[in-house]
């Protein structure tokens, strides 16, 4: 499977056009269940809002959703869409909350203010690319754990857990097909000390 890009964690950021104050939600979703809990819950938060115009994005049988929320049609939920499907992100919902201020800002400023608002809310959620990822183990002394750590950030990898103990066991993620290249790399500055033992596979986070 290929890798893809989408938000790491659930956040917002607004701001006000004209009086009327926009808030973008951003949540990673993986489905349309998940997509419609999260609009819902944030149309129950703002229900004195004027609008909670919508947009989600889904990996799985690639699907595309928008809704312009009352909003005249093509001006709202299709901008907020567009920003997603020109950042390439996936697996993930946007919500745009309008509090109507009191002066009109025509189609053309609808379409700009929801694509900002939107463009707020994927960046407030952090973009990031996730791909197939080998899990790996390696315990080390701790004379070499700084040696390690910039091995494996050089790599793109990512830790997942670290104990230390006796010596210090660290498992992390690293691009599949990197694997390789990081055993080579640290039996080399290792003189062959330190191995890494392969404990299973997962789409994660990687470091570009």
């Amino acid at each position: 499977m290929k890798e893809y890009r989408t938000v790491e964690f659930e956040n917002c950021d607004e701001f006000i056009e004209k009086k009327s104050r926009f808030i973008g939600y951003v949540k990673p979703v993986k489905t349309a269940e998940e997509a419609t809990q999260f609009i819902n819950s944030i149309k129950s938060k703002h229900w004195d809002a004027t609008h909670n115009v919508s947009a989600y994005v889904l990996r799985e049988n690639n699907i595309q959703r928008s809704s312009d929320d009352g909003e005249p049609s093509g001006t709202a939920g299709v901008p907020v869409l567009d920003v997603l499907l020109k950042e390439s992100l996936v697996d993930l919902c946007v919500v745009v909350t309008r509090y109507f201020g009191g002066t009109l800002l025509g189609a053309g400023g609808l379409i700009r203010a929801y694509s900002h608002a939107s463009k707020l809310a994927v960046n407030s959620g952090k973009i990031i690319t996730m791909a197939p990822c080998k899990i790996l183990c390696c315990s080390i002394d701790y004379s070499f754990f700084d040696r390690f750590n910039i091995l494996i950030n050089d790599m793109g990898a990512n830790i997942e857990n670290t104990e230390f103990a006796d010596s210090i066991s660290i498992t992390f993620t690293i691009k599949a097909q990197l694997k390789d290249e990081l055993s080579r790399k640290l039996t080399e500055i290792s003189n062959g000390k330190y191995t890494v033992t392969e404990v299973g596979e997962k789409f994660a986070k990687i470091n570009e």
